[in-house]
């Protein structure tokens, strides 16, 4: 068995010692960059029109402003793509591609208001009509969400950009919107929704800077 000369002992310890070191350079530059998530809020939703037809045929009107903060020192948000999705009890009703926008450090972007109107089939069960119908005779709506599918890049300091990626889906859920009365603005004549008014809602946004389709991909 021959030996190797020593040269090749040398190379491989240099490109050990080159790739050890890149290693422990990406985790002090991640642990120094330490990125906190954007946090997404639903600061104001209105519903003007929000009715099921007997063929199972939802008309709807819902309006939402939203606020976007990016609480990190050293990153910068390139969003270029930003779909808004909006749910009832677990159905996707309506989806609206809203237009993409750069966002710096310790910066907050006011996207709104995104409205979503039209009409689509739905489909609910038994209990969820019943829920409904509940609803509507109080005047204000549980379980509507508005979810955010985003497309990214970002800028890490002053060195590193990355490549496109898609972050975990931003999801608003639990809303309670009342239904107001399109013609002036106010609340329908049920006691219940002249008294409620909608409170800003917190979203998750999970580990915005991992690209959640890398397991899949793994």
């Amino acid at each position: 068995m021959c030996c190797r000369p020593r040269w090749f002992w040398c190379f491989y310890c240099t490109i050990y010692v080159v790739i050890f070191f890149f290693m422990i350079t990406a985790v002090i530059f991640w642990i120094v960059i330490s990125p906190s998530s954007v946090k997404f809020h639903i600061t104001d939703a209105t519903l003007t029109e929000f009715n099921i037809t007997n063929n199972n045929t939802l008309y709807y009107n819902l309006k939402v402003n939203v606020t976007v903060r990016n609480p990190n020192n050293n990153i910068i948000v390139y969003y270029r793509r930003i779909t808004a999705i909006a749910w009832y009890k677990d159905n996707g009703f309506s989806y609206v591609s809203l237009t993409p926008f750069d966002q710096g450090h310790k910066n907050t972007t006011f996207l709104g208001p995104i409205e979503f109107k039209g009409n689509t089939k739905i489909k609910l069960g038994r209990q969820q009509l019943d829920e409904y119908f509940e609803e509507r005779r109080l005047g204000i709506h549980n379980d509507l969400a508005v979810d955010f599918d985003v497309r990214i890049r970002a800028k890490f300091g002053s060195f590193y950009k990355s490549g496109r990626f898609n972050p975990p889906v931003v999801q608003c859920r639990r809303l309670s919107v009342p239904l107001v009365s399109s013609s002036n603005g106010n609340s329908s004549s049920s006691p219940s929704s002249s008294t409620f008014s909608f409170s800003d809602r917190r979203c998750s946004s999970g580990s915005f800077f991992t690209d959640r389709d890398a397991d899949a991909g793994a």
